[in-house]
């Protein structure tokens, strides 16, 4: 039996054009498992001229070729659609056509399809069997005798007639991945079929909606997963043998991750990415999409430098479909605008073909719209999520490629006023798999998603997200049937702190750790009295450092108001956005490792000339989600508010003071004050549109120094470090 490669394969590649079925000149009896001297096993019509000619349905020239490039006669086409069909022949005795004689060895097979209604001939009485079959004519044939629904799609071609009558025909069978055009704009209504192309289709149409072909056997697919590492390298030696112990067992296994890979420790800090990177090669990645934290340095005088290096250097491409990398210097040279089935490794792709026993699985990457606002993208653009989607989908289909992944970064069940895979799958049909990141979502057991958001039944999309920080390894594997629908899935998170670690990578790893350790063990000269927490709601609680005030938040900007009046003593006030506090600090010698892991991404400190009515605004946009998270939330210093989360977002702020001259005073909107944050907030960062406005106005100052430094020196200052809680944010709607 030949492959399943061959067998599946629902496009045509050679300059056939559209694939469909043949019979013979001479009708004979059909020898079972012979070979026709002129079709090679390496031939993508090997296996399909076989099958239909194993099945009785073709057979060959006497000489024993195929001749599929010969073009296939309309009465050849008619004994192929009776025999695969199985239909009873009928013998008319009402002489339909005047050039079908009964005695002719195909008038059963004609009269049969015109009894059924499938044929009418040519509009004169005759029916003209010795003529080739044109590729329209055939099209509707085909879609008259496996009666077809009718499916709308848009079509390439530029050659056929507008409300032409085979083209509803054409439309149905191009949306179903089923032919394609002799060139890419042109169909060729008109050309003759050949016999090669005509088996290709009439096989594939009857694995699709026949019974007559044995069907492919069902295709198993392994994928092993990970996403938002965020740099955190110390059990990266155990996730090597993690991996390793599933490609023991399941050697075809792809190695996908869905971004945010980096920011987030000292290894980042030190290496941006290379550290990383040197395990992801070791443990041969077979894609990665982008997060949206791979573009945090978007804003620094380097740009996306460091993160064209990583592109660079992976021994592995990048899918990116909805990210538009055109206009950034560094990064427009590794983006290909295009799907591939030959990535190079270190290049970017909308999309590419993997082949994986044989079988051919497209994948697709999506980055967050969110980015432009919650990261430093720079002149890199973010295109709609679930068009971009729809259009690799239709771009695969089109190539008859059934099994399909999207590489997300937009999120579980994120904010829908941007992206979630949830929304995705609900939305784009024909997705197979999603495997997911950015909310850091454990997801245990894969999701999964059978209707549509109308509540239609849909065929099943399966959604899987491994937790965060190389925590886990996620494992899936699905079992698709003939027709490249999820009939079976499994999966599961891997704990990664239980395996053992890998020799070699731990060995590689401590040229990394022993440089992070000395930075990380550098005192900076302030004690944490107490332990600084940055909780989270996942943690179990309500309050978070994302829609609270925290004694670390009221550290950071107390820090970050000290350092600002050094540079302008009429700075009256600090923001730090909750999104931007990482970590906690621990009680004791406050090290410089903790001041880095808690401020990661090296952001400045800025200053902003702001009115109160504008002030007002940004506080009404910290707190629209409260009390559920926002990484938009602001910290705030030489001020304090209150503002009732039970009122309608943007109407929920109502006391605003400020500290001044040892007295508390109300914010006047009229008035204009300068406050101080960090560049990303102050550029507009996290949604903050009053902010943007302000720094394109020319009333934003970059101050240049960084925040990990600002806060080092003001624990230095401080030396014994106890801040506290001062009711600096109140939210009425909780008070007793």
């Amino acid at each position: 039996m030949a492959s399943q490669k061959k067998k599946n394969g629902k496009v045509l590649i050679s300059s056939l054009g559209m694939a469909v079925a043949a019979s013979s000149v001479v009708p004979a009896a059909v020898a079972a498992n012979f070979s026709f001297s002129d079709v090679s096993e390496e031939h993508q019509y090997y296996d399909v001229i076989h099958e239909l000619a194993d099945a009785n349905v073709t057979n060959g020239y006497e000489d024993g070729e195929f001749k599929m490039n010969a073009s296939m006669t309309r009465a050849e086409a008619s004994k192929m659609i009776v025999k695969i069909l199985d239909m009873d022949s009928v013998s008319s005795s009402n002489d339909p056509f005047s050039d079908v004689p009964n005695d002719a060895w195909y008038a059963e097979y004609v009269n049969t399809l015109y009894d059924a209604g499938y044929i009418s001939g040519m509009g004169d009485g005759t029916f003209k069997p010795n003529s080739e079959m044109t590729r329209a004519e055939f099209a509707q044939l085909i879609v008259n005798a496996y009666e077809i629904p009718e499916k709308k799609t848009e079509l390439p071609f530029g050659d056929l007639g507008e409300g032409g009558w085979y083209e509803p025909a054409i439309e149905t069978l191009y949306a179903n991945g089923l032919i394609n055009g002799l060139t890419p704009i042109t169909f060729g209504p008109q050309e003759d079929v050949k016999r090669g192309d005509f088996a290709w289709l009439l096989a594939n149409t009857d694995y699709k909606f026949g019974d007559k072909l044995p069907k492919p056997t069902d295709f198993k697919l392994s994928v092993m997963h990970t996403n938002d590492t965020h740099a955190h390298l110390d059990d990266v030696a155990k996730r090597v043998t993690a991996v390793e112990n599933v490609r023991a067992e399941k050697p075809n296994a792809l190695l996908l991750d869905a971004g945010d890979v980096f920011s987030g420790t000292l290894y980042f800090n030190e290496f941006q990415g290379k550290a990383d990177l040197e395990f992801m090669n070791m443990m041969d990645y077979d894609l990665m999409t982008f997060g949206n934290h791979e573009f945090d340095l978007g804003s620094s005088p380097d740009g996306h430098k460091s993160l064209a290096e990583f592109v660079s250097a992976s021994q592995f491409p990048y899918v990116s479909s909805n990210v538009d990398f055109s206009n950034d210097e560094n990064m427009s040279g590794l983006f290909n605008d295009e799907m591939s089935s030959n990535p190079e490794d270190g290049e970017i792709y909308k999309s590419v073909v993997q082949e994986v026993e044989g079988e051919k699985v497209g994948v697709f990457g999506l980055t967050t719209a969110e980015t432009a606002d919650i990261s430093s993208p720079g002149d890199v653009e973010f295109e709609d999520y679930i068009s971009s989607a729809q259009e690799q989908v239709a771009a695969f289909e089109k190539q008859g490629i059934d099994k399909i992944i999207a590489l997300t970064h937009i999120g579980y069940n994120d904010n829908p006023n941007y992206d979630n895979d949830l929304l995705l799958a609900e939305h784009v049909e024909g997705i197979d798999v999603i495997v997911g990141a950015h909310s850091h979502t454990s997801l245990e057991k894969p999701t999964e998603i059978s209707e549509t958001e109308d509540g239609i039944e849909k065929e099943p999309t399966i959604i899987v997200q491994a937790s965060e920080y190389g925590n886990d390894l996620g494992t899936l594997d699905v079992e698709f049937d003939a027709k490249g629908t999820v009939v079976g899935y499994a999966g599961e998170l891997i704990d990664v702190s239980e395996q053992e670690e890998d020799p070699e990578a731990a060995e590689v790893l401590k040229k990394y750790s022993e440089q992070v350790a000395e930075v990380k063990n550098e005192e900076s000269g302030g004690v944490a009295l107490d332990e600084l927490p940055n909780p989270r709601t996942g943690d179990g609680g309500k309050i978070s450092v994302r829609n609270s005030e925290t004694k670390l938040g009221n550290l950071i900007t107390d820090g970050m108001l000290d350092k600002a009046i050094e540079y302008d003593n009429n700075v009256i006030a600090a923001f730090q956005n909750g999104g931007g506090i990482r970590t906690s600090i621990d009680e004791g010698i406050i090290t410089m490792g903790e001041i880095l892991e808690v401020l990661p991404f090296g952001n400045t400190l800025a200053t902003m000339n702001l009115s109160g009515t504008e002030i007002l605004e940004a506080l009404e946009h910290s707190v629209r989600e409260a009390p559920g998270e926002n990484g938009g939330f602001l910290h705030v210093s030489g001020m304090n508010f209150t503002y009732d989360s039970s009122m309608e977002s943007g109407n929920r702020v109502e006391n605003v003071e400020f500290e001044q001259d040892g007295q508390l005073v109300s914010l006047e909107e009229n008035k204009e004050y300068t406050i101080a944050t960090n560049a990303f907030t102050a550029k507009g960062g996290d949604g903050f549109d009053v902010f943007a406005a302000a720094y394109e106005d020319g009333r934003v100052t970059d101050l240049g120094s960084s925040d990990w430094e600002n806060l080092r020196d003001y624990v230095a200052e401080l030396g014994e470090v106890d801040p506290e809680i001062e009711d600096r944010i109140v939210d009425v709607a909780n008070e007793e």
